[in-house]
């Protein structure tokens, strides 16, 4: 084998572009949430991805992050970020393709949408919010786990 075959053999990753694709802040209970010093808000982050094929070989990945605080049962603010990428990968086989679309691009954005969630919330008037690292392979080991399940139990009721 060639040593131009064995590259063209050898999975290829590379980003191309990591963009803001849509973002919001919402505060619908200001200026009275500020009124309250004692600043304990109960915060509930909601996350996931998706991705479609672009072109040959490139595909875009948008990581979901909703982020709500509710202070006193009111809420303090809703934060929304889709923090996009574009991504080449190529020569990879189906299995590691969907677990790179999957966990390794979201792992890639998430520290870009973590800072624009820390740079919003700090922008409406609220103290830093930062968030906590996620473990992307976890979470999409557990996706295909629930998903074989449901596959299962759906051929049993079959």
């Amino acid at each position: 084998m060639t040593e131009e075959n064995q590259q063209a053999a050898e999975p290829q990753f590379a980003i191309q572009k990591i963009y803001l694709k849509d973002v919001s802040l919402e505060s619908p209970n200001s200026p009275a949430v500020f009124a309250n010093g004692d600043w304990q808000p109960e915060i509930n982050v909601q996350l996931n991805s998706s991705h479609q094929a672009i072109g040959e070989d490139v595909y875009e990945v948008v990581l979901n992050l909703t982020i709500t605080a509710k202070q006193a049962e009111k809420t303090a603010f809703l934060v929304e970020v889709k923090q996009a990428g574009l991504f080449t990968l190529s020569g990879f086989p189906k299995e590691n393709l969907d677990g790179m679309l999957g966990a390794y691009c979201p792992e890639a954005l998430f520290p870009f949408a973590r800072e624009a969630v820390a740079d919003f919330v700090n922008k409406g008037g609220f103290p830093p919010l930062i968030l906590n690292p996620v473990n992307f392979n976890a979470l999409y080991t557990q996706q295909m786990q629930q998903q074989q399940a449901a596959a299962a139990s759906q051929d049993t009721a079959h």
